[in-house]
């Protein structure tokens, strides 16, 4: 009963439409204040800080203070994963929509899931690392092959810092959007901000979404392809 009982308590807490809407906001893995997280929610600010007393207690985000303001996060990866399946069972058996618009074209395409490329593009990428024997899958476990472990090693990826952490290094997170899986853990949060220090791509602000420059969606092709 008490693992039923753990289940309930964390539904409850992403239950409610205000509160799902904060952890919403913060899956771009940014740090925001309770006034924003407010907005965000569409509820008032003493609204919206006891619903965040509930998240920080349920262990859903976590608080730092920088001066006079407290910034709220997603408590770590494990909650932005359990975010994005639920976004996808929410996708797959919500009510139908119409055809999003451009922005929303955008999002599907290339978004940040916390640390990670997600969307088509990341999907793509795991695809092609596993097609390409960088990455072995064994039903819901991706580990490196030895030729992945080279690879990624002259791509500039420091695999020996991710060795020993509780974090696993390779870690498949299903797509809300595409549905299948692209590249989390470790190896898919370094991998994006290789990304980004190559300028072949950057995010968006105040979204989730990431924009790849022309440059960088030429070089990010023929890596999939190499």
């Amino acid at each position: 009963m008490k693992a039923g009982t753990d289940l309930a308590q964390i539904a409850s807490l992403v239950g409610d439409p205000a509160r799902a809407n904060m952890l919403a906001a913060l899956m771009n893995g940014a740090a925001l204040t309770a006034s924003e997280l407010a907005l965000e929610a569409g509820v008032t600010l003493p609204t919206a800080s006891a619903h965040l007393a509930k998240l920080s207690a349920g262990g859903l985000m976590r608080m730092t203070r920088q001066g006079r303001h407290r910034y709220y996060a997603l408590a770590d990866h494990q909650v932005a994963g359990m975010l994005e399946v639920i976004m996808g069972v929410a996708a797959a058996l919500g009510p139908k929509k119409v055809l999003p618009g451009p922005r929303d074209n955008a999002m599907r395409e290339a978004r940040i899931c916390y640390d990670h490329l997600a969307g088509e593009m990341g999907v793509a990428m795991f695809d092609a690392f596993v097609e390409r024997d960088l990455l072995a899958v064994n039903g819901d476990d991706v580990a490196l092959t030895k030729r992945g472990t080279a690879f990624f090693c002259d791509f500039g990826i420091d695999l020996a810092a991710m060795q020993g952490k509780r974090r696993p290094v390779c870690r498949a997170c299903l797509d809300w959007s595409v549905r299948r899986s692209h590249l989390a853990g470790s190896l898919g949060a370094a991998i994006f901000e290789r990304f980004v220090a190559l300028k072949w791509a950057r995010r968006e602000k105040g979204t989730r979404i990431i924009r790849f420059t022309p440059p960088g969606r030429q070089s990010f092709a023929l890596m999939l392809r190499d």
